[in-house]
């Protein structure tokens, strides 16, 4: 039993070193879009859980906004300026929901088409 857990894990380690990065960036994506979902579901009582969905999507979109601001980054000038934006509106969006001042829907939506156009713009 332990040779095939240990087999499974050896082979989930290569399976995520070959990723690319946008299959990487997608299933990040995904997993917290998850989060925010399932948490705001859960009204009140999910509260801390989706403060702290928030806080890792901000983190996440931090990193991006990151890495869209080096020169060295192929995208296109038009396509980094819009993530930028959005990566700006998510952190102030944010901080909005986790005051009571707004809800979770446009961060979700935001997420859910950066992850279409991840997938090239392939509905999922």
């Amino acid at each position: 039993m332990n040779a095939a857990i240990d087999a499974r894990n050896a082979y989930r380690s290569a399976q995520s070193s070959t990723r690319s990065f946008k299959e990487t960036e997608y299933e990040l994506l995904g997993k917290l879009t998850q989060r925010m979902i399932s948490s705001t579901k859960q009204g009140k009582s999910g509260f801390a859980a989706l403060a702290d969905a928030l806080h890792a999507n901000r983190r996440l979109w931090s990193t991006f906004s990151v890495d869209l601001a080096n020169e060295n980054n192929p995208m296109p000038k038009q396509l980094k300026e819009q993530l930028i934006y959005l990566s700006e509106f998510t952190r102030q969006h944010t901080s909005k929901v986790l005051s009571g001042k707004a809800n979770v829907a446009p961060l979700v939506e935001i997420n859910t088409a950066v992850m279409r156009g991840l997938r090239g713009g392939a509905k999922k």
